[in-house]
């Protein structure tokens, strides 16, 4: 074991806010038989002066320097007589999130993150809100405090979650707390873009790349340079363009289709997505060695039915913002007796059908305020313009059909458009009319 005066030089405090915590775990004999890195830097090798003192005669006596960062360790090979390798390169010097393995000369070494270090600390604080997130409930107030240990890392995160519990939301929470916050915050549906456009999609390409490629394309990995990229829907992400995504990932760099050379990007990704991933690599459905680059840190959002006491909060917020000044106790009743499938999204629907149509979707009236005629409208109104009713009922009809089309279609814009009979561009610009900030 190292002594009190060797340790006091071989770890330094880190500024600022310190990276999230790791694991060291050699794959040789070693004392300790794993390490954990909490801040600044140790030294690995077969020297009784390291930090983590490997038995293995291919690693130097001062073999290599780990140190936290933001994306997860950066790794710095000092003058070792074997070298330092990373997916068969040696390297001088590199930054690898946790989940990577080296090798010290011939000996490995894998470096995990210390995942203990995420769960919150006794009784969440209380509080009905955090960065755009609304929930008082114990399983919020637990997702809002690892979200906020999460702060200052920059490691890959899985958000999993059913669809319509606000896996977005989760996401520009984490990226507002990250060191990349100032940086742009790119959302791309992997399930939203044909299977022959994805990759194009992700990477960019050159005019003329392909067949319809009239004008260059940027791509989602340079348009988040310096900030955050948003990967909706990971599971849909085909077989045959995981390999490209894994080699940005852990190269951190891109390749334009119709293009040789890489360009380097800085980008945090985060994934989201409502299937079981774990099963989908089991069964063959998604790649083992990307799903572990990814799920680095795994946030689960839980569903609206696992925090009813929520649903009052949530209903009056929706109403509050198309508005209303309140909800009857008899509609936050109804609504707070409801499972809801579609989670939140399908609460704000409710919310929105209620507005306009005086009607949780029950077909019957549920106040003398929201009464329909015997027609099935709205009882009409004569201190409200023409236009502005009118508006507001389509409106509320244009969201509810398209939310509820692209969850039938798993959030496949162009099958969605299809079906509902309209261009695949004006449906595009009626979604983004229709998400736009209020």
């Amino acid at each position: 074991m190292p002594n009190e005066q060797a340790t006091s030089t071989i770890y330094r405090p880190h500024a600022l806010v310190d990276p999230l915590p790791v694991i060291l775990r050699p794959g040789v004999p070693a004392n300790p038989t794993e390490l954990r890195l909490e801040r600044g830097s140790c030294i690995v090798g077969s020297g009784s002066q390291a930090a983590l003192v490997m038995d293995s005669p291919t690693v130097s006596r001062a073999h290599a320097e780990l140190t936290l960062v933001p994306e997860g360790v950066q790794v710095k090979d000092l003058g070792s007589r074997n070298g330092t390798f990373y997916l068969g390169q040696r390297i001088d010097s590199a930054i690898l999130a946790p989940g990577t393995r080296i090798l010290l000369g011939d000996a490995p070494l894998t470096i995990e993150l210390d995942t203990g270090y995420l769960a919150p600390e006794g009784a969440p604080p209380k509080a009905s809100s955090f960065r755009g997130m609304v929930g008082s409930s114990p399983a919020m107030r637990a997702l809002f405090a690892m979200i906020s240990r999460l702060d200052g890392s920059l490691v890959p995160c899985l958000v999993r979650g059913e669809s319509g519990v606000g896996k977005e939301l989760v996401t520009r929470a984490i990226h507002e707390g990250s060191r990349v916050s100032s940086g742009p915050f790119v959302p791309l549906n992997c399930g939203g873009v044909s299977r022959e456009l994805v990759q194009s999609a992700l990477f960019g390409h050159r005019r003329g790349a392909f067949t319809g490629a009239v004008e260059a394309r940027k791509g989602a990995f340079a348009a988040a340079d310096g900030g955050s990229l948003f990967l909706d829907e990971i599971g849909e992400l085909p077989l045959e363009v995981q390999p490209a995504l894994l080699r940005a990932l852990e190269t951190g760099e891109i390749v334009r289709l119709g293009e040789d050379t890489p360009r380097k990007v800085h980008v945090r990704v985060i994934a989201a997505t409502h299937r079981d991933l774990a099963a989908w690599v089991r069964e063959g459905k998604f790649r083992q060695d990307l799903y572990y680059r990814l799920a680095v840190v795994t946030l689960p959002i839980p569903s609206l039915r696992d925090r009813p006491d929520d649903v009052p909060t949530l209903a009056r917020l929706f109403a509050r913002q198309e508005g209303a000044s309140d909800l009857d106790e008899d509609v936050i009743d109804e609504l707070s007796h409801r499972d809801f499938p579609g989670n939140v999204r399908e609460l704000r629907n409710a919310v929105l059908a209620y507005l306009a149509l005086g009607t949780l979707g029950s077909g019957a009236p549920l106040s003398a305020s929201g009464q329909l005629d015997a027609g099935g409208f709205p009882a009409l109104r004569f201190d409200v313009p023409y236009l502005e009713q009118r508006d507001a009922l389509v409106d509320a009809f244009t969201r509810r059909y398209t939310e509820a089309l692209l969850e039938r279609t798993r959030g496949n814009q162009t099958e969605a458009a299809r079906i509902a009979g309209l261009d695949r561009t004006y449906f595009g610009r009626l979604l983004t009319k229709l998400t736009r900030p209020r």
